[in-house]
């Protein structure tokens, strides 16, 4: 929704569907080759514009600070090289759990990226905004990308690809896992050979981090367990973790499905689709 001076935009939340980690760069970041797509799962992202040209936080995540939020992150550095003196309010509505694997904070960080670009009529190329986002963390680069993509490098190296519309059940634990932590783990494999692009397949690799981030959290175990008991295709935690999928046939099924975990086993979560392209592709 758009007025005058305000933006109102969807941030939506991502899935991995395969993540290998194959290998480690000197400089300590991971390597990793991974299938990423959107899903209707959204934040939504308030821009206000300033005339004083303060950048300010109203809303965002209760466990992270400003100075650590990626969408307040985003809206300072767009200032800084696109030289803008505004200012803007940034109001974030949460519906993405933290700590997920789901991808909240590096879309909000997107959202503002693309929305600054239109509110602030800077008229920067989506190559710029990729530039911009890739400073702010890994997966940023895909939600300005806006397309299903296999990603490869840190994640910044994106490939579009074409993903079928699929319904999947989402279960949400109550656990925040540290990516950081999951990725210095002693035990976690770094070395997965290489995926050809042709081969893939439903179904095909696996989640690297999903041993890691499971024995730390048994709430992982229980959600694999509960969806590999009524899942088409398996289950799979999605990045860090700690959430985990299921792909299903259809919405019906979906939706029996969760509704079953939720009166067996005490589980929560949603179930969501895929999204072909970012709602805001055009902003850039």
């Amino acid at each position: 929704m758009i007025a005058a001076n305000q933006l109102i935009l969807p941030a939506p939340a991502k899935l991995n569907l395969f993540l290998h980690v194959t290998g480690r760069r000197a400089d300590g970041y991971h390597t990793l080759e991974s299938l990423f797509v959107l899903i209707d799962r959204c934040d939504i992202v308030t821009l206000d514009r300033r005339s004083d040209g303060a950048i300010v936080r109203a809303r965002g995540a209760a466990s992270v600070s400003e100075e650590s939020d990626l969408a307040v992150r985003a809206a300072r550095l767009v200032e800084q090289k696109c030289k803008v003196g505004g200012g803007v309010t940034i109001s974030v509505d949460k519906f993405i759990p933290a700590g997920s694997g789901l991808g909240g904070g590096s879309s909000d960080a997107a959202t503002v990226l693309l929305g600054l670009n239109r509110l602030w009529q800077l008229q920067l190329s989506r190559a710029s905004l990729l530039e911009y986002a890739l400073e702010l963390g890994a997966d940023v680069p895909f939600f300005v990308h806006g397309d299903p993509a296999f990603a490869t490098g840190i994640g910044e190296r994106l490939t579009p690809f074409s993903v079928p519309p699929t319904w999947f059940v989402v279960l949400t634990p109550p656990t925040h896992v540290s990516t950081a932590a999951v990725f210095a783990a002693p035990e976690l494999t770094r070395h997965t050979a290489s995926a050809k692009i042709l081969l893939f397949f439903e179904g095909h690799g696996r989640n690297d981090l999903q041993d890691v981030a499971a024995a730390r959290f048994p709430e992982v175990i229980q959600c694999l367990e509960a969806l590999e008991a009524a899942g088409e295709t398996g289950a799979r935690m999605t990045g860090s973790g700690g959430c985990v999928f299921s792909a299903f046939p259809s919405e019906g099924s979906a939706e029996l499905a969760l509704s079953r975990i939720r009166h067996e086993r005490g589980i929560d979560g949603f179930v969501t689709r895929t999204v072909p392209r970012h709602p805001l592709w055009q902003f850039a």
